[in-house]
């Protein structure tokens, strides 16, 4: 159970460095009422991500994973190579495009919704389909053959790892107050500038991590 506990956190934390939700947050919190507006907005993407993550868990996934008689730990370890395989593809994808994602970063910049919460479910709902590690995660959790109140526990780990960073700007608003606005707009400048380098190195990231499970498990 440590070890995919570790899994679920390294993948979540990984995850997390997400200029589409981090980028958004440093702005709300230099807004006024930032630390209420920001709550919102990390409420919105817990409360999508979720309720995506019990209804695959618990729904199709496992659908899915029942049309395999029993899964062994090996094809696990097969289906995590072939995941970070493409994930590596995808950061490639991503850093070819580098420059088209910074574009579209930019225009995007004053899209910004009233609503912090609806901001955030919506943000949540279109990366859902293409949540890549999120959906690793998931195979993890239903192949573990934990129990229901384990899985569930392993997604709401999942969720808090991936919202860290936010958590941490909701905090630091609420200790620096108006003081703080000028840190927390240039870091919000910083990401916007690092974003088309940051992106393709997360993908990386988390591609290398189930690569490396996945070796190591097939080695043992």
């Amino acid at each position: 159970m440590l070890g995919l506990i570790l899994l679920v956190l390294s993948i979540g934390l990984a995850d997390s460095l997400n200029p589409s939700t981090v980028g958004p947050a440093l702005y709300l919190a230099t807004e006024r009422a930032g630390t209420r507006r920001v709550a919102g907005f990390v409420v919105g993407i817990v409360a999508v991500n979720l309720v995506g993550g019990i209804i695959l868990t618990f729904g199709p996934g496992r659908l899915l994973l029942a049309a395999i008689p029993h899964p062994t730990a090996r094809v696990t370890h097969r289906i995590e190579l072939v995941a970070g395989g493409a994930l590596l593809a995808l950061a490639l994808a991503l850093w070819v495009e580098r420059r088209r994602v910074a574009r579209r970063m930019h225009h995007s910049r004053r899209r910004v919704a009233r609503s912090p919460a609806i901001l955030g479910a919506a943000i949540a709902a279109v990366e859902l389909p293409t949540a890549f590690p999120y959906f690793a995660v998931i195979a993890a959790i239903i192949s573990s053959g934990r129990n229901v109140a384990s899985q569930l526990v392993l997604l709401v780990l999942f969720n808090a790892a991936f919202v860290l960073p936010l958590c941490v700007i909701v905090v630091l608003r609420s200790l620096t107050g108006e003081t703080g606005d000028r840190l927390l707009g240039h870091s919000h400048e910083a990401i916007q500038r690092a974003a088309p380098i940051l992106i393709p190195l997360v993908v990386l990231v988390i591609a290398v991590a189930l690569l490396v499970v996945g070796a190591l498990g097939l080695a043992s």
